[in-house]
Parts: C-alpha cells; structure tokens; sequence
C-alpha cells in the first residue's frame, strides 16, 4: 500500500512503487521514480526524472535534484542537498555572477550502502571475533555490546578494537567515550598492509562498483566519473591476503539502477582506475552466489563470475568473453530458470561410518574438479560405471556433464574439503527425467580410496528425495552384473524393486514406496 500524506506534492507522472510513504510537504515532481518501501520524509523535494531505489529513506528537508540516481538502500540525511552541477558556485572566475543558463547537469549516483552492516548483522552468532579497521560503524558497535567482539584472539593489540574514525549516531559516540577497550591509531598504522597482516585469519570484506570477468575491480569511478577516493580498501585486501589464513572478500549487489545495469562486466568501464587488481581478490560474493577466484586462469574466472551474475546479463557477458577470448567459443551456458543453480538443494550429511561431506549440485564451473574425480578412478571403477576404460575427457564433453539444465536431470556431487576453495569430488550422482516424467535414470560412482564409507548410499538417498520433490515415481538403471557394490546399494535405497539379467547387465526397476526423510545436519 502506498501512503502519501494530503499536504505532500506528487505528480501525476511521477512512479510510486508499492509500499513508499511520502509525508507531510515533500514534492515529488513528473518522471520520478520511486521504489518500493522507500520513506520521504517531511518537506523533501525529489526533481523531475530523478530515479530512487528501493528500501531508500530521504530524512526531512533533503532535496534531491535532477540527475541524480539512488540505488537501494541508500539513506540521505536532514537537509542533505544533492546538487547536480557539474561546477556549483556563485560567482564565475572572471567575478561576474553565475547565470541561470550557466548550468551544466551533472550525474549524481550514490551507490548500495547496506552492504557492510548486513554482513555484522549475520555476525551476531559468532564468539571471540576481534577487529582492525579503518572505519567503525555503529554495527561493529553493536557487537561489541552483544560480545560477539571482544579482541581476545588477535596476535597484536589483544583486547583492543582499533580503529582510524569513527561514523554512527550518538549511541554509537557515548560508548567510544573513554572506553579503554577502542583504539584510534593513525591511517599509516592501522591502514599499513604489513601491519594487517600480522592478524592470523584476517579477513578483509569490501565493495566495489565494478567487476570484470578477470577479477579487476574498480571502487573509485564509473568510467571518468568519480565517486570515491582510492581509500583503504587495497590496503586491508593485501593485507589479508598476506596473513596467515587470511582471506580477501569482494561483496557487491549483481545489478545497479534497478536490475538496468550489471556490476560485473567483459571489462571495466573507459577510464575506470583498477583499484583492485587481480591478485587481490580471493572471493566474490553476489545475492547470486560465491566465486573463487584465488589460482583460477582467465577463463575460470570468467566463468566463475558469469555464474554468480545476475541471470538477465549471463548471455551477454558469455557473448562478449567470447569475443575477448576469455572463454571458448563453444562455451555453453543454460538461460534462465533451467540454468538457475539451486543452491538451496546444498546440504550437509554424515555418512554411516561418521564421515562429514557437503553434497551440492553440480556447476558449470566444476570442468576441472569433474576431470580430477574421473582421472582419480581405477580402471575397474571406471569401467562397472562408464562400461569403458577410457580416460579422455576433452572440454567439449566436460561442459555436457556441468552445465545442466535442473529441470531435466540433476548432478550432486559428494565434496570434502572445501576450504581456500579446494574442493574434492569423491562421488558423483545423477539421474536424467525420462520424457513422460515418471521416472528417471540413476547413476553414481564413489572414488576408489572413498569406497565402502556410505558415500554411495548418502547420494542415492539424496537423489531420491530430489526425485520425489519433482514428482517423480521411480527409477530405472542398469549395473554391470559383476557390480555388487552398486546393486547392494540399490538394495538398501528401500525401493520395490524389479531385477533382469541380460547380455550382463542387470536392468533394475525401482519405485519409490515411502517419502524419504531429509536427513540435514549443518557442521561446525
């Protein structure tokens, strides 16, 4: 529901968007936008084509002129005037007075600003965490008081939150006051990458504006325009990346201006300065996904980014990779809902003999790991499930195998490992939905030295309960007749179950006869 107070001033050609308030006297004029649950606060005046973004908050009094562009999140203060030219002054350099035609309209965009304290927010479950920062917000401050923070663990300065400056509300500034536990040491100390990295599991979280399908990144400009400084943020990722266990984290939303532009890009933008370059980022998180870019090549990177893009901008930057050689040219990619990788389909099992592994969907990033697991079989392996012993897996295959349409069939893959972004397949799932949707095909196989620890019946017992979920009945599958592993497992998946022996293959039918429970368990 939008509220818009009696006094206020909206054109009848201004966009309101479901859930925003405009209060008393504010004015909004024609070809305004405005997003869903944004609040305009009294006697605020939003000029004409100005586009705000969803969740924004305009305090009392701001005036937000032409040109000007907020993307969601974005809080603007009492009385805070965003001008929009180019060069603001009274009086021109030869001393006359400036002219009312003397006006160039300049772009004002203010960038997604709840990042940094949505990640403190999710901190709130953590013990023992310590912080060395250049800016400390009221979120920091909020876990200080919950004890989330309390510096006990840091090799330097144990027992000290240091800092360089503070911003935050008065809350935030009385329990600074005299408080013996903050540290303020000057930039040269706290920004000094050599000093960062002398904190044993460091971790560096920033944003950006950009992204290219290399790792470059670009915090300080959109091309030629500037918004920003160099600031700190090369420092602290350095820093991390130096530190024992440290780790360097790129946070960004995937789109701007309201899904109209992607943050990740074939290149950065003409004239955008590289404010991160590629050895510096280890991780990059979107709403879309994690990509690991420590050690990768140019065209896993790429790829790697393409995948946590936002879905309307994966083809386009597939088709420019292409073009810049970053990819091969006969890359697939799945569009839309069918190539939406579920990640709400990870989970954590432990395995009859105690061991933990992390089963997810298989990636169209997971050529290389797939490759890994098939060359790592044993010639009897290899062949009781592929009926061959050949190795050779040219990329043209590969990419068959990973990138997938979910709909119509479905890969898990058993992980170990995990840490630094090295996972290790020790097994391999998948079934393939039969055109009448009834059934499916299943498979599996389970790396040699991983062999007889559960594995096998964790990932049948998975496949299932994702069969069941698409409404499947069955499935079908055919075992080498010498297999007696595989048909034991079979055995055990609690199927009603119909066996024929032909040529050596033993054809099973197996319907489901029971929902099977979903057996979750997060780990440490």
């Amino acid at each position: 529901m939008i509220r818009i107070h009696p006094t206020a001033d909206v054109s009848p050609r201004a966009q309101i968007a479901d859930g925003a308030q405009i209060w008393h006297q504010a004015q909004v004029r024609e070809g305004a936008n405005i997003g869903r649950n944004c609040i305009v606060g009294k006697g605020v005046y939003v000029d004409f084509d100005v586009s705000i973004g969803d969740n924004c908050k305009l305090q009392n009094g701001a005036f937000i002129y032409h040109g000007a562009t907020l993307e969601e999140g974005v809080f603007v203060g009492p009385g805070a005037i965003l001008t929009n030219d180019r060069q603001p002054r009274a009086i021109n350099p030869d001393g006359s007075l400036k002219a009312a035609d003397d006006w160039q309209v300049g772009p004002i965009q203010v960038g997604y600003g709840g990042i940094p304290n949505a990640i403190l927010a999710n901190l709130a479950d953590k013990k023992h965490l310590g912080i060395h920062t250049e800016l400390l917000s009221d979120g920091i401050v909020e876990l200080i008081k919950k004890g989330v923070i309390d510096n006990s663990r840091k090799k330097i300065n144990r027992g000290k939150t240091v800092a360089t400056f503070c911003m935050g509300t008065r809350d935030t500034y009385d329990f600074l006051d005299d408080n013996p536990s903050i540290e303020f040491r000057t930039i040269d100390y706290t920004n000094n990458p050599l000093v960062i990295a002398q904190h044993e599991n460091m971790v560096a979280i920033n944003s950006a504006l950009e992204i290219d399908l290399t790792g470059q990144v670009t915090a300080e400009s959109i091309g030629r325009v500037f918004h920003s400084g160099v600031g700190g943020q090369a420092d602290f990722m350095r820093g991390a990346v130096l530190a024992r266990g440290g780790k360097s984290i790129l946070a960004i939303q995937s789109t701007a201006l309201k899904d109209t532009v992607s943050r990740i890009v074939p290149t950065l933008s003409q004239g955008a300065g590289a404010t991160l370059v590629r050895g510096d980022v280890h991780y990059v998180v979107t709403e879309h996904g994690i990509a690991y870019l420590h050690g990768k090549n140019i065209r896993e990177r790429a790829l790697a980014l393409i995948a946590v893009a936002h879905p309307k901008f994966r083809l386009w930057l597939v088709e420019e990779a292409k073009k810049a050689g970053f990819i091969y040219s006969d890359q697939m990619i799945m569009p839309g809902e069918k190539g939406r990788y579920p990640e709400e389909l990870e989970t954590y099992r432990k395995t009859k003999t105690g061991m933990d592994i992390f089963l997810r969907p298989i990636k169209m990033t997971d050529e290389h790991e797939l490759k890994e697991f098939v060359h790592g079989l044993s010639d009897r392996s290899l062949y009781t499930r592929f009926i061959s012993k050949r190795r050779d897996l040219p990329h043209e295959r590969l990419q068959e195998l990973v990138v997938i349409d979910y709909t119509q069939e479905m890969a898990i893959v058993a992980v170990v490992g995990g840490e630094e972004g090295k996972e290790t397949f020790v097994g391999v799932g998948r079934y393939y939905i039969y055109p009448d949707r009834q059934s499916a095909e299943v498979a599996f196989a389970v790396r040699d030295d991983y062999q007889k620890k559960g594995i096998g019946q964790e990932l049948l017992s998975y496949l299932t309960y994702l069969a069941r979920r698409q409404g499947l009945l069955g499935f079908t599958a055919d075992v080498l007749a010498g297999n007696e592993p595989m048909l034991h497992v079979f055995e055990k998946g609690g199927f009603e179950m119909q066996r024929r022996t032909s040529a050596g293959l033993v054809e099973l039918k197996m319907t489901f006869k029971q929902e099977a429970p979903l057996r979750s368990q997060k780990l440490g």
